[in-house]
């Protein structure tokens, strides 16, 4: 009998699949082949209380069921369904159809973080910040606070469900959460951390609707103080007893424009910029940063937590509250000006030069009143002018510096031109715009020296303004 060759390819390609099946078998030591881990994805394809989630993931712009089946490593906060309804309800929403595919993707990324973080990270560090995938202030990423001291629970509004922590996927964690977690202001930040409980108490009561201001839309930069900052500001006294407009002020110097982060900052290096709170004129007053050791604002108030990005903004918190600054601070706080601090302190120890250039208050008994506008000379200055004079000749250079009850911005010089200006030491000097050379203006000192130089001007506290000058100022010594 004559077999078809239809018959013969069968069972060739029969052969082939035994053969194929035994080398499997025997590569697997007989087991049954090894089912290959679900990506994030496919486990909240699997699981039924995600599948508003999952919709909401295929709606979204950006294609984010793509970049959730990446490698990633992800940590994704998945809301449940029940969460999803409540957010949905509380938003106007009749459905996730009205959410805008723009605002959706936003809040849905805002639930993902670039990092593989289980429960154990969080419970070993406590709280604190991670960045999510959510676009913020300056094109920043917006910042998640966590914390585990009662479960685990993220920007104080949503918390990880009984046995939904760690879910373990190819490309990454999984977390249930209870509630969708909207995308944080500034403000919102400052509510979720109860470190910052007092700050909040004190934009409550402060002049000037400071709650109203800080939900704008900014941006702002934040110097937050925490609650051991502002004990220690208070020093046993009640909140409630400062004067609301102080209080303001006080605030209004924690806040810049626009957004500064920490880089920024490392950036610069050292210098000033200014605050939201004003000084004499309603000039915006200064603030001094150097970033030698930490991130120090005014000498006296470390960064202890940098970057927390809100949608409005961004939050540096800080040790100490940075309350408003005399000429004496800036002097202090800033190294360009070490030896005049030792000339104003321990060189000339008759005279209280820093009780004196402390002052806010007027009609004090010696007629020296603020405001004060300082000619501050550098450190090279003084290296230039070689060995310092004696403390009663010292003390009346120094004097020769200060112009006492004006608070003189260059603004306020005359353009093109002299401006005259008596110094408490009873000699004039003469500032001249524009200056020479590389010089902002040129200054013409009670002994005839001409050409001196001022090279920073406006650095402007609440008693007073500081201008910087590359030479020692000397008096006339033949009065």
């Amino acid at each position: 009998m004559k077999s078809s060759p239809n018959f013969f390819k069968a069972m060739l390609a029969t052969l082939v699949l035994a053969i194929t099946f035994s080398c499997s078998d025997d590569d697997n030591g007989g087991q049954p082949p090894i089912e290959q881990e679900q990506n994030i994805v496919e486990i909240a394809l699997g699981t039924p209380e995600l599948s508003i989630l999952v919709s909401a993931l295929s709606a979204a712009d950006g294609n984010l069921v793509d970049l959730l089946g990446t490698d990633g490593p992800f940590t994704v906060l998945a809301p449940t369904n029940a969460a999803f309804t409540a957010f949905l309800a509380s938003n106007g929403f009749g459905s996730l159809d009205d959410v805008p595919t723009d605002v959706l993707a936003e809040i849905l990324l805002n639930h993902v973080i670039s990092a593989d973080i289980t429960s154990g990270d969080l419970a070993a560090a406590g709280a604190g910040y991670a960045s999510t995938n959510a676009s913020g202030a300056g094109g920043n990423n917006i910042s998640i606070y966590f914390n585990t001291s009662n479960g685990v629970r993220f920007n104080n509004v949503a918390a990880v469900t009984d046995g939904g922590a760690d879910i373990d996927a190819s490309n990454g964690t999984i977390h249930i959460v209870d509630a969708v977690i909207p995308i944080p202001s500034i403000l919102a930040h400052a509510a979720a951390n109860a470190d910052f409980n007092s700050l909040a108490v004190a934009l409550g009561a402060a002049d000037g609707d400071l709650i109203d201001v800080l939900s704008g839309d900014g941006p702002f930069t934040v110097l937050a103080p925490d609650n051991a900052a502002f004990s220690t500001f208070l020093d046993g006294a009640d909140l409630g007893g400062v004067n609301t407009a102080v209080l303001s002020q006080i605030l209004l110097n924690h806040v810049l424009d626009g957004v500064v982060t920490s880089s920024d900052l490392v950036a610069g290096g050292a210098g000033y910029t200014n605050t939201s709170a004003t000084g004499p004129g309603e000039n915006a007053l200064s603030l001094y940063y150097n970033t030698s050791d930490g991130v120090v604002f005014n000498g006296i108030s470390t960064v202890t937590a940098a970057d927390v990005v809100g949608t409005n903004g961004i939050i540096h918190a800080v040790d100490t509250v940075i309350d408003i600054p005399t000429v004496v601070t800036f002097a202090a706080a800033d190294p360009t000006f070490s030896t005049l601090v030792e000339a104003l302190t321990t060189l000339t120890p008759g005279t209280d030069f820093v009780s004196i250039l402390s002052r806010t208050e007027g009609s004090n008994a010696d007629g020296i009143n603020p405001d004060f506008t300082v000619f501050a000379p550098t450190n090279d200055a003084f290296t230039d002018l070689g060995d310092l004079p004696g403390e009663v000749v010292l003390t009346q250079v120094l004097l020769h510096h200060v112009v006492g009850g004006a608070n003189v911005t260059s603004g306020d010089l005359t353009p093109d031109g002299d401006t005259t200006a008596p110094t408490l030491e009873g000699d004039n000097i003469i500032i001249t715009l524009p200056g020479t050379d590389t010089n902002i203006a040129d200054v013409t000192d009670g002994a005839g020296n001409t050409g001196i130089g001022i090279i920073a001007v406006d650095v402007q506290a609440g008693n007073g303004v500081i201008h910087v000058l590359d030479t020692v100022l000397l008096p006339d010594t033949t009065n």
